[in-house]
């Protein structure tokens, strides 16, 4: 049927087991993609963006939903689809020209074929003279743009890419990201269609004609937005900056949601982030211009940050109460305008008592070692109890989170040869 979509994902579901039950990672995902079509998939870390991707490509099996492609249902790896991946993913022993044609190779062309082909793809790519390279004679953008024509010599009717341009510097990345666009509007490649996984806001307005935001913990589509902007597209043009503020207010709308009822405070997912990252945004947004509020796609512009670096540290400041982030806005409350004018001592009280109040496994660890009689306990005690509600990883994580957190407060110390929380004389003297 002519308007039968190229791919369809229905009511995709993926749990992963953890120490106690399951976790949720993708939550009845609908998503179609047609011919045409270069699809942009965004969410905050956790909203299962590259578990997405994987099922449509048929690397991971869906717990419960289904995936087709051309109509046909996905159960493994499927002829047409093929993905480039974030990093390089090279075999170091192999020439360019091996690395390119192995894919041909596996697939039973033969050996004067697949050599046509590879050498077509590695000057349709911008390689042409380096097929004779190993791995550690290129740049990094040179061995992406080896990854890209190693996934493109197959002929592939759709085109996966998990964040590809992410691992290069920014220069490299633009010029890979214009060069790809370049081959797609002039229809020189022979996809059909493009799924692209990115944490860059930005890179999705100038790649995508539809952009689809996932929510976190679990994943489920929380918004779809087309862009609707000719190609080359304008950075600086007042549409691209409306369409990146739209992505920004969608994808800020939970901020600071509270944590599900099924599970206990304290097993609040914590992400990585330290206080001097905090501090420095509360800095940034209490100085002038902004003076307590500001636009988070201009901030991550003026301090060269991208979403899945700025969106963790505003999301701290919300949990803390040091600021609110809402409609891709961030607002400081009169405690974080104070904590950025206040000095050292005074940052600290600021910190731990906003810590006690806001983030309950501080609380709990701080409750728990003033209940010991030598003020002492080990730090598996704690990773036990979060894994009973958190994956192993994002449990150790989380207390390493709050470690520092409650190390920066004064509120309780830690020992790394005998890996025990302590709490002192002198600590909580803040509180």
């Amino acid at each position: 049927m002519p308007d039968e979509p190229l791919l369809r994902v229905s009511r995709l579901t993926r749990r992963f087991p953890r120490a106690v039950g399951e976790v949720l990672v993708l939550d009845a995902i609908d998503m179609e993609v047609r011919s045409g079509e270069i699809v942009g998939i965004l969410g905050r870390s956790g909203s299962g963006k590259s578990t997405l991707l994987r099922s449509i490509a048929g690397l991971i099996p869906p717990s419960s939903g289904s995936v087709s492609f051309e109509g046909k249902p996905v159960e493994g790896p499927a002829p047409g689809i093929a993905m480039v991946f974030q990093g390089f993913a090279l075999f170091p022993w192999l020439t360019v020209l091996g690395n390119v044609a192995l894919g041909l190779r596996a697939l039973g062309i033969d050996e004067d074929e697949a050599r046509r082909r590879s050498l077509a793809a590695i000057d349709l790519i911008g390689l042409d003279g380096f097929e004779s390279a190993y791995p550690r004679e290129l740049s990094g953008g040179m061995q992406q743009r080896v990854g890209f024509a190693r996934a493109l010599v197959i002929d592939p009717t759709l085109l996966l890419m998990d964040e590809p341009f992410s691992a290069l510097d920014v220069l490299t990345a633009e010029t890979l990201r214009t060069d790809f666009l370049d081959l797609w509007t002039e229809s020189k490649l022979n996809i059909r269609a493009v799924v692209l996984v990115t944490h860059n806001i930005e890179e999705a307005v100038f790649l995508c004609d539809r952009v689809i935001v996932l929510s976190a913990n679990p994943g489920r589509v929380q918004a779809e937005l087309r862009i609707e902007l000719p190609h080359p597209r304008d950075r600086l043009s007042a549409p691209f900056r409306q369409a990146v503020e739209d992505i920004y207010a969608q994808i800020t709308a939970r901020a600071g949601e509270p944590v599900r009822a099924a599970e206990p405070p304290i097993a609040r997912h914590l992400r990585r982030v330290s206080v001097n990252a905090m501090a420095g945004l509360l800095e940034t947004v209490a100085a002038a211009p902004h003076r307590g509020r500001a636009d988070l796609p201009e901030v991550a512009h003026l301090l060269h940050l991208e979403l899945d670096e700025l969106l963790p540290v505003a999301e701290a400041l919300h949990l803390l109460g040091l600021a609110e982030v809402a409609r891709g806005d961030i607002v400081l409350t009169p405690p974080g305008l104070e904590y950025a004018q206040a000095d050292t001592q005074q940052r600290k009280r600021i910190f731990c008592a906003h810590a006690l109040r806001g983030v309950p496994l501080v609380a709990h660890i701080r409750s728990v070692l003033q209940a010991r009689p030598n003020g002492r306990a080990p730090r598996v005690r704690f990773e036990a109890e979060l894994e009973d509600h958190l994956t192993e990883q994002y449990a150790r994580e989380t207390l390493d989170v709050a470690i520092e957190w409650g190390r920066y407060a004064e509120l309780y110390e830690y020992d790394d040869v005998s890996e025990s929380l302590v709490i002192g004389p002198e600590a909580g003297a803040q509180a």
